[in-house]
């Protein structure tokens, strides 16, 4: 495919496409029913089908029966978290070799022109962004996964947290599915918001941020703290009347669906003519300019709050004015403490 027929390439070889970036046709006002139609199905297709299909596989092919799954039993959890490392390593690792190691569309759609094979940094292990993303990933990522997964089964199995049944709850749950992704977006962006203030920055959410250039590896490449937090999101569950399988999902969705957003190309060719979006664009702006894009797109949050970047030359004046005024208000508070202290050391 021709990626110049749908955006544009810089000096530095990165590309950007010729349509800004915009949220979903969902939460607009006046409604706007005839995009929202030729919307919906990328709602469904093709990662949320897939991982709400995972979860009810996960569900029959991996979990012992509930009444296993009342007591910690090293069987079953390290069947478990078998199941789940061979999956990442096999979704993660399908758009890392595609894309990144055989690299079968070359630059085509990538936003930024760079490989990070190409660039060392001691900002990783070994100076490498793949093998540092791949040890945080496997090393504290999946036991994590796991953790928050065998906590939230055994709840269900024991009669903790209600368990409301597909049989006699048909709608409800139908209903619950749809809102999974909803759910998500409303998670991550407070958590999101929340560990960009300096000290969490500094501490926790840095680590994730170290991947300027993103790739698949980078999905799950962060601080523990921010795994457990991120992952967390099937604790909803435990909150929300549900059901095991629902829970699964919940969880898929933020494990498993952080690839879209990290593989760095806008589109994944599938043929000479064919592709699969991967609305990767608003969270890559995000890894670029750090203090935008804190939400996903689905629901309008940055809209909201003032944080949008959709990566048109009007967004970048946003984002410098957004910029400037915060810079005036630290100097302004910074003259302040300097004045307060001279008036202290003159008392």
């Amino acid at each position: 495919m021709d990626d110049l027929s749908y955006g544009a390439r810089n000096k530095r070889g990165d590309w950007a496409p010729n349509e800004p970036a915009s949220t979903a046709p969902v939460f607009t006002f006046p409604p706007q029913p005839l995009k929202f139609l030729k919307w919906l199905p990328h709602y469904f297709l093709p990662y949320n089908v897939l991982f709400a299909l995972s979860a009810v596989a996960w569900w029959y092919f991996v979990l012992p029966e509930p009444e296993v799954m009342k007591a910690l039993a090293w069987g079953w959890v390290l069947k478990l978290f078998a199941a789940n490392a061979i999956a990442v390593f096999l979704f993660f690792g399908a758009f890392e070799l595609k894309l990144y190691i055989l690299r079968s569309q070359g630059n085509r759609f990538k936003y930024n022109g760079k490989f990070p094979a190409e660039q060392c940094s001691k900002a990783f292990f070994f100076e490498r962004q793949n093998v540092d993303n791949m040890l945080r990933t496997f090393g504290t990522g999946l036991p994590i996964w796991t953790g928050i997964e065998v906590f939230v089964l055994m709840a269900f199995a024991n009669g903790w947290v209600p368990w409301l049944a597909f049989a006699q709850n048909p709608v409800y749950l139908f209903v619950l599915a749809l809102l999974v992704p909803i759910i998500h977006e409303t998670h991550f962006f407070l958590l999101h918001r929340a560990i960009h203030w300096g000290p969490l920055y500094k501490w926790v959410h840095s680590v994730h941020h170290n991947s300027v250039n993103p790739s698949p590896w980078s999905s799950l490449s962060m601080h523990p703290v921010e795994q457990f937090f991120y992952l967390g999101t099937m604790f909803w569950h435990l909150i929300i009347p549900s059901n095991p399988i629902m829970a699964l999902y919940q969880l898929h969705f933020a494990g498993f669906g952080a690839i879209p957003g990290h593989v760095g190309f806008d589109k994944v060719e599938l043929g000479e003519d064919t592709a699969v979006d991967s609305h990767a664009y608003i969270h890559y702006l995000h890894h670029k300019y750090f203090e935008v894009n804190y939400g996903d797109g689905l629901i309008p949050f940055d809209k909201w709050f003032g944080t949008f970047h959709d990566g048109s030359k009007e967004g970048e004046k946003q984002m410098q004015v957004r910029y400037e005024k915060k810079k005036a208000r630290l100097n302004a508070k910074a003259e302040a403490k300097k004045s307060n202290e001279t008036d202290r050391a003159g008392a």
